[in-house]
């Protein structure tokens, strides 16, 4: 009897998990064989067991207990690969009789279990606008989407991913606005990936990325649905996995992750108030630190006289070059940045604003560092979190190193050189194969009512251009201007 289905499942299922067992009703034993950590306990007592044992009819066959169950999807198998998955992903395989050749499946996998029932944002907080955010359950996520986004041109095309952990992934696109081009070169690369686990949507985002070996994320991530439905409806290609509580879509520009739903919630002057903020944040994050050593080290002559006196005074007792001196704070604060995230949240809060505040204060008493430089970090520090994506934050706070270094070897020339290097790599990198500092390079000028400004709802009703979307117009303005003139008019 080796040769039927059910023993074979003994061999091909191993786990400690796996269950088999036998009902007899009215003469006719029904064999039944599940995984008992991924189904639904309570469907399988009260949508299968119940209707069996009160059934008052004979099982001749599997139609009749298929035609007795209320649980829709119910399908007829005798592959034993086929068989084995369905399992592993929470189906009941019923065989009757002595017919162990063949069988039906009833998905009752406990989708519930072990997920987040509270799916507000954390990692992309806003104080004003929606803060619903992605769970772990993919298909939450596509539920989640399908209530934003009412429409039959939403297309979800699902994959397999991962030999081990049959992950389902998920291409997300507009039909009639995305351009064909980028979800046919999203799904090949995708198609490519030969993985044995997909642990979250950042090992696709590192696989299928254009450059692996750039620190700037080419697909946007991010946990907040508005914020997904919002690149959806711009013209980008979304992909979701199971197991993750992050989305990524593409293709996209280094501008995108400067900006926040929040800018699009509040009017457009203070929109772009906030906006140009984050950009000078970024700014002074990377250079403040690498101009202070090239500056105290080789430029000292350019520094106003009325200000040398507290620049000497506060480096009298300092016994380190600047340089150095800059590379031990920054680390500090790195550390201390690493270690509260690590910490439980209350914890974490508490080491990072104590240990700063202490740490600072008794590094300038040994005479360690400058008040000013103390100053400088420390604003460093507050500016890399004016980044609303946490993977530009990390890399923001990445490129600061390069440029120190460059800093104190080379002055104020090695930060130029460092720049050009910086503004070259940019040039080259690719999203889905479009150019990255789009719409700086290539020149768009109709792009940048959305770009380093966020302008009135009345200049952006068209989406960006440089993602060739088949449908440019978003919205309608000139019918309500129309409307208000009319009734004016009258």
């Amino acid at each position: 009897m080796l040769n039927n289905v059910y023993e074979a499942l003994k061999d091909a299922l191993r786990s400690d998990d796996f269950n088999q067992s036998t009902i007899t009703k009215n003469k006719t034993t029904l064999h039944m064989s599940f995984l008992k950590s991924v189904i639904n306990h309570e469907q399988l007592h009260h949508d299968v067991l119940d209707y069996i044992q009160c059934s008052t009819s004979d099982f001749h066959d599997l139609d009749d207990i298929k035609r007795l169950i209320p649980i829709e999807g119910i399908q007829f198998s005798s592959n034993l690969a086929e068989i084995s998955l369905s399992l592993t992903k929470g189906s009941l395989f019923i065989q009757i009789g002595s017919n162990l050749n063949e069988g039906i499946l009833i998905n009752i996998a406990d989708t519930n279990k072990g997920y987040r029932k509270n799916n507000l944002s954390e990692d992309e907080y806003s104080v004003i606008g929606p803060k619903v955010a992605f769970v772990e359950d993919i298909d939450t996520n596509l539920n989640l989407l399908r209530k934003e986004i009412i429409s039959e041109n939403l297309i979800f095309e699902e994959l397999t991913k991962g030999s081990l952990s049959k992950s389902r992934v998920v291409i997300a696109y507009i039909d009639g606005i995305t351009n064909p081009q980028h979800v046919n070169t999203l799904r090949q690369r995708l198609m490519e990936v030969d993985v044995d686990v997909v642990f979250d949507t950042s090992i696709l985002d590192q696989i299928i990325s254009d450059n692996s070996n750039t620190p700037f994320p080419l697909f946007t991530s991010t946990e907040r649905v508005d914020r997904m439905k919002f690149n959806l409806l711009n013209g980008q290609v979304g992909v979701l996995s199971s197991g993750s509580p992050f989305g990524i879509s593409g293709p996209a520009t280094v501008f995108e992750f400067f900006f926040s739903p929040e800018d699009y919630y509040l009017p457009w002057v203070l929109g772009t108030f906030f906006r140009i903020i984050r950009f000078i944040g970024v700014i002074f994050t990377i250079f403040a630190t690498p101009f202070y050593v090239s500056i105290i080290t080789f430029h000292y002559s350019i520094v106003p006289k009325n200000m040398l006196g507290p620049i000497i005074e506060s480096r009298s007792n300092v016994p380190f070059p600047p340089f150095l001196e800059v590379l031990i704070m920054e680390i500090t604060v790195e550390l201390l940045r690493e270690a509260g995230a690590r910490l439980p949240t209350k914890v974490g809060q508490t080491l990072g604003i104590v240990g700063g505040v202490v740490l600072g204060q008794a590094a300038v008493q040994a005479g360690l560092t400058s008040n000013i430089l103390i100053i400088i970090v420390a604003l460093s520090a507050v500016a890399t979190f004016t980044t609303p994506i946490f993977k530009m934050a990390n890399t923001i706070r990445f490129l600061r190193f390069p440029m120190i270094i460059l800093a104190g070897a080379f002055g104020g020339l090695g930060v130029m050189v460092g720049s050009v290097f910086l503004l070259a790599h940019l040039l080259r990198l690719k999203s889905l194969g479009n150019p990255y500092l789009a719409p700086l390079y290539p020149f768009r000028y109709k792009d940048f009512k959305d770009g380093f400004v966020r302008s009135a709802l009345s200049l952006t009703w068209s989406r960006p251009s440089f993602l060739r979307p088949l449908f440019l117009r978003r919205y309608q303005v000139q019918k309500h201007k129309d409307i208000e003139n009319d009734y004016n008019n009258e």
